[in-house]
């Protein structure tokens, strides 16, 4: 088990990225969200936990309320935790337990490999639905459930046609119109996405889809990759695709471009039962990693809400 004294805290400027990228590279629970030039793009601040040399690392996302530091979960980044090579000689309850008490509040998400020892205290358990895609396309598209397959082929007797690597900003631009219907998304994250996009497209860890039908754009993604992963980042669905199976299709285009490649398609989430409904018609597995909820407020302020 790990010894808590050799885990250190490490503001953001202690860091060695290329240590902490590299840690993350080798972790097989290694994921995108925990690599430095995600956090540097998509954390208002970001410090770490750190065990001996990155043995194993823990990224620390916090922002300041009222003058009062507490840790997040980052827009568009769904897990975070502790990240080794080495996971089950790694206490995860001791990583917790070395989180500075200057984070008075925290709400985050760790990760699928992290779920041995979590204080039930503290943590509620979070769903995500994974598909592996290493199967002939024909045998990837026979485990869809009907009404998948029956969306399939009427987006394709429509005319919808599937595009890929177009201009992030088609697929941007349709889902802050959707963002506006029930969340109230910032600009400052916005811009954060739209500016890691870029990065990630020079290091070809990004593209986008979408299925248009006579020139307009009825479904459109972004996908980030990493760690033979493919993340389900970014949905922008125009009203007009609702009834055309232009959503379905676009999922159906991903899978049979990468079918029989060692890729897992990471649909990231959810705890909203239509949509993993939704996801789990295709086939992908059930996967769960677990959220910390810790208040340390004094009690006169234990109802603030971040």
């Amino acid at each position: 088990m790990t010894d808590l004294h050799k885990i250190q805290y490490l503001s953001h400027q202690q860091i060695d990225k290329t240590k902490w990228d590299y840690c993350i590279d080798r972790a097989p629970n290694g994921l995108i969200y925990a690599y430095s030039f995600y956090l540097d793009h998509m954390a208002r601040n970001w410090d770490a936990l750190v065990l001996n040399d990155y043995e194993a690392v823990m990224p620390l996302t916090w922002n300041k309320k009222y003058g009062i530091k507490y840790l997040y979960q980052p827009f568009l980044t769904a897990q975070l935790g502790i990240f080794s090579k080495g996971m089950n000689r790694v206490s995860v309850e001791q990583f917790l337990k070395a989180i500075p008490d200057e984070f008075r509040l925290i709400d985050i998400s760790l990760n699928s490999g992290n779920t041995h020892c979590i204080p039930e205290q503290f943590s509620t358990e979070r769903s995500n639905y994974v598909l592996n895609l290493n199967k002939p396309y024909e045998e990837l598209y026979n485990n869809y459930r009907e009404n998948i397959q029956r969306n399939v082929k009427k987006a394709r007797q429509l005319g919808c046609r599937p595009e890929k690597e177009f201009d992030p900003e088609k697929v941007i631009s349709l889902a802050v119109v959707q963002m506006k219907t029930y969340s109230h998304e910032s600009s400052e994250n916005v811009e954060r996405f739209r500016k890691l996009y870029h990065h990630l497209q020079v290091r070809n860890m990004s593209t986008t889809y979408g299925i248009s039908l006579n020139g307009g754009l009825l479904a459109s993604c972004v996908f980030f990759f990493s760690h033979n992963r493919a993340y389900y980042i970014l949905v922008g669905n125009h009203p007009d695709g609702k009834n055309t199976g232009a959503s379905h299709a676009l999922l159906d285009a991903f899978i049979k471009d990468h079918a029989g490649k060692n890729i897992l398609l990471d649909f990231e989430g959810s705890d909203i039962r239509n949509l993993a409904f939704f996801y789990s018609s295709f086939g992908a597995t059930h996967e769960t990693y677990p959220a910390i909820k810790i208040n340390r407020l004094p009690f006169y302020l234990k109802w603030m809400k971040k």
